[in-house]
């Protein structure tokens, strides 16, 4: 063979090393950034998982203590949301503006997920005659993430009752509605309704529009109604609201188990597997991460390298 197609050889076999070498990074680099997503998209969840703020929920026995330690830290808390049979079970905020509570959660940190807080345009005591309360719409049951359940019908009919928590009292909720409409609609997000035949313009609306409605439930421009608006994934800007109306009642949680202690399941214990991860130390977070990577990218080598091994058997005899 001349020297000419030994040199040429040669370079062919360079050019496929570092090709090699190029789609190994590409492929690391890939690896790292699944990873990272993976790793931040628990993040984003855990932090809106409603166990991160159980310890605050307020109680009989303990009169609002831990209620008012939460306040403490973050004077702009004031409420409590449960809906019962659901995993909506939250400290309820007001801001200065719709907007802060986006991504602010109820300690006032900044998160993705941000918390349920009340239209900036309300009264803190709920007693404007509408009043709407707003979270996002997410995954794994977080924040307002089962609001749009509510759009099946079965699953509306066995969620009635829920718990508002204000003004060192606990009160009812009873859900009469399910709305879905616009982010857009002019006439469902207005608030400040004082005069009477414009709240009975806005209960008849309502529930004309409404998807579901209870008829066994009483409502009236007496009443004190309240809306849990989140996005929807059905339509492009679509909003779904549930619909519910305070009462002086606090309705029993057919839900609740008899021991909260024991209540385990294989979805909660999956959920708290972030939670884990967050408390571990940091060699077990970066071990974690790094050593399937390390091991992903052996492999490669390994196959790069027999395969080239292979080439060069092929070729010896050249």
């Amino acid at each position: 063979m001349s020297i000419a197609a030994k040199i040429g050889k040669r370079m062919i076999r360079l050019t496929h090393g570092f090709v090699n070498i190029i789609v190994l990074v590409i492929i690391l680099l890939l690896l790292v950034f699944a990873s990272y997503a993976i790793w931040d998209t628990n993040q984003v969840h855990q932090a809106a998982n409603a166990e991160r703020y159980e310890k605050f929920k307020p109680s009989v026995e303990d009169e609002g203590a831990s209620f008012d330690q939460l306040h403490a830290l973050n004077p702009e808390v004031f409420a409590w949301l449960t809906v019962y049979g659901t995993h909506i079970d939250y400290p309820v905020e007001q801001g200065p503006d719709n907007l802060k509570y986006v991504n602010t959660d109820a300690l006032g940190n900044y998160s993705l997920s941000g918390a349920i807080f009340l239209d900036s345009k309300n009264s803190m005591d709920f007693s404007d005659f509408n009043s709407i309360l707003y979270g996002h719409h997410m995954e794994k049951m977080t924040m307002f993430g089962e609001i749009g359940e509510f759009s099946d019908k079965p699953y509306f009919d066995a969620r009635k009752y829920g718990m508002l928590y204000y003004n060192g009292l606990e009160h009812g909720l009873e859900f009469f509605a399910f709305v879905h409409t616009d982010a857009y609609d002019p006439f469902v997000f207005r608030v400040n309704l004082a005069d009477p035949a414009e709240q009975q313009a806005y209960l008849d609306m309502l529930l004309q529009t409404a998807k579901y409605v209870r008829k066994d439930v009483p409502v009236s421009i007496d009443d004190r109604i309240v809306l849990l608006s989140t996005c929807s994934e059905v339509t492009t800007n679509g909003r779904d609201l549930l619909v519910g109306r305070i009462t002086d009642e606090v309705y029993e949680d057919a839900f609740a188990e008899e021991n909260p202690a024991q209540r385990i399941s294989l979805i909660q214990a999956i959920d708290g597997l972030p939670g884990l991860f967050e408390q571990a130390p940091l060699w077990v977070k970066i071990a974690t991460l790094v050593l399937p990577l390390l091991l992903i990218v052996l492999i490669i080598i390994l196959i790069v390298f027999r395969r080239r091994r292979r080439n060069g058997t092929r070729h010896g005899g050249d």
